[in-house]
């Protein structure tokens, strides 16, 4: 596993270098965006995995709780306080590898896709 990939938060930089770490296939993990739907569409970051937005909450997590459970995920959003908070959700109900994206895409200097 990526050292970067053993962590509770991670920056802006770190998160571009274990993208490209997953290109190489030097690291797995999934990048999921918390934004709503019309943020996502305005922008986000190349590599995103999927959206769940933070609205629909209570609709997506338990099965992507179950669906995530053996995987490192990292959660996005525009500043890095609504992935934090997915995060700590995630974490209290047991799922150990759950990363935040400090900063979110606010402090993103990687690839944008719109």
């Amino acid at each position: 596993m990526h050292e970067l990939l053993a962590t509770d938060n991670i920056n802006s930089e770190n998160l571009e270098t274990l993208l490209k770490a997953r290109e190489n296939g030097e690291a797995d993990f999934l990048l999921v965006d918390v934004r709503e739907s019309m943020e996502y569409e305005m922008g986000h970051l190349k590599g995103v995995d999927m959206l769940k937005p933070t609205s629909d909450f209570q609709s997506w997590a338990q099965a992507f709780f179950d669906e995530a459970k053996d995987k490192v995920v990292i959660f996005t959003c525009r500043t890095g306080n609504r992935s934090g908070q997915v995060q700590n959700v995630f974490r209290s109900n047991g799922h150990s590898r759950v990363i935040n994206h400090s900063g979110g895409i606010v402090s993103y200097r990687g690839e944008i896709e719109r």
